[in-house]
């Protein structure tokens, strides 16, 4: 993992902050299935070989990381919110309700929430915004990974319900062939209508 990962929660603890958690979300851009969001407590200073942005990361390794990063973190929170939400509230709204599932799954709580990107304004829970947090913190970092491999574990499970959308293989996102299949199946039920509107 890069060496400084660990440089933004270590500057929190001299100020005075105990238990910091990092939240990241996976799946705001798809056109099908739900968001996800993860909050993640690692101890303080904990070395993860290879812990890095889930961008970053082959699927190969974001799954060895998977396991690794829920047996040694003090506590961890995977949340959703639903195709239904994402309809009803846009896509920022639901993100931030299911960051906030997560984090509310958290035991212990945290002292401070440390929130990937620049927007917190809807999170329940005492936060900061981190800008590209998941390439700069290590909580943010292991968030995104479990984010990203739950999500994705999802939507093998919707694959094997609504096999001809090739969830699969693109995991919901706007490829041309979720295109294609879309134009020749019309949406199903876990597509976000919304999101199919220059369909």
């Amino acid at each position: 993992m890069p060496a400084d990962l660990w440089e933004m929660e270590n500057a929190l603890h001299r100020e005075g902050y105990g238990l910091i958690c990092g939240v990241d979300e996976a799946g705001r851009g798809p056109l099908a299935g739900p968001v996800c969001a993860a909050a993640v407590i690692l101890p303080q200073g904990l070395e993860i070989p290879g812990l890095d942005d889930s961008k970053k990361l082959t699927e190969k390794k974001r799954e060895l990381l998977f396991p690794v990063i829920r047996e040694q973190a003090l506590s961890w929170s995977v949340a959703y919110a639903t195709v239904e939400e994402i309809e009803e509230r846009n896509i920022l709204r639901a993100t931030f309700l299911a960051m906030n599932r997560a984090i509310a799954g958290l035991e212990p709580q945290p002292e401070l929430a440390l929130i990937d990107g620049n927007q917190n304004r809807e999170i329940e829970f005492p936060s900061r915004t981190v800008i590209h947090g998941d390439a700069l913190c290590a909580s943010i970092a292991a968030a995104s990974i479990l984010a990203k491999v739950s999500r994705d574990h999802l939507m093998l499970e919707l694959a094997e319900q609504y096999p001809e959308y090739g969830f699969e293989q693109h995991k919901g996102y706007g490829t041309k062939a979720h295109y294609e299949a879309l134009r020749r199946f019309g949406p199903s039920p876990v597509h976000r209508l919304s999101f199919l509107k220059n369909l």
